[in-house]
């Protein structure tokens, strides 16, 4: 082996090292957590009642929820952007690139319907970035919080049925920023009922 051969393995080695290790343990551990719950969504657990796949999403730690999101779009074959650090309760929870656009992401774990205020941040957030976002949760999209999304097409809010069928395989209809009709993501399940709406 000469010795520029050797010296680049060496540095390619100490590249992946870095790679690893410059993610924090903590990010480590939930990204595996993600990773651990996506297959188990997408495999043995797929046909589980849905009540039982939203009471797991929400005993899950909230930042592991966040990346259990993240890994559903990139194993569609999305390009996501992680943030460096965890942004905490109200700013953005990840990025996901779809069709040339980059979408803000929120994640949220509710047991009932989903608080109007929060919407609302959310889309004063987008409006301030200049980006569309995704408002993702497990609760109920109660008529107050849909009335702040009204005439705002760069908004959209995934739950209910819509979420399952992010994160367990099935077809999922991503919207285009330009368009109202979504386009279908995804192969179709025919052992599975096709979504009507965007959310719950």
């Amino acid at each position: 082996m000469t010795p520029p051969l050797s010296i680049l393995l060496i540095v390619a080695f100490l590249f992946l090292i870095y790679r690893h290790y410059r993610v924090p343990i903590r990010h480590r551990w939930r990204r595996r957590q993600a990773r651990e719950m996506l297959a188990q969504f997408s495999g043995r657990d797929r046909h589980q009642p849905a009540v039982l796949h939203f009471s797991r999403l929400r005993a899950m730690d909230a930042l592991a929820f966040e990346e259990l999101l993240l890994e559903a779009f990139e194993r569609r074959g999305f390009r996501i952007i992680r943030n460096h650090r965890y942004s905490g309760d109200g700013g953005i929870d990840g990025q996901v690139v779809i069709a040339g656009r980059t979408w803000l992401i929120q994640a949220k774990r509710y047991a009932g319907a989903i608080r109007p205020e929060h919407v609302r941040d959310f889309t004063a957030l987008c409006s301030r970035h200049d980006q569309p976002g995704l408002f993702i949760h497990t609760g109920r999209t109660g008529g107050q919080s849909r009335e702040v999304l009204a005439g705002l097409a760069d908004i959209e809010i995934i739950s209910g049925q819509r979420l399952l069928a992010l994160l367990t395989g099935a077809p999922f209809a991503v919207p285009s920023r330009m368009s109202n009709s979504p386009s279908q993501l995804g192969k179709a399940d025919p052992s599975r009922p096709q979504d009507r709406g965007w959310s719950s």
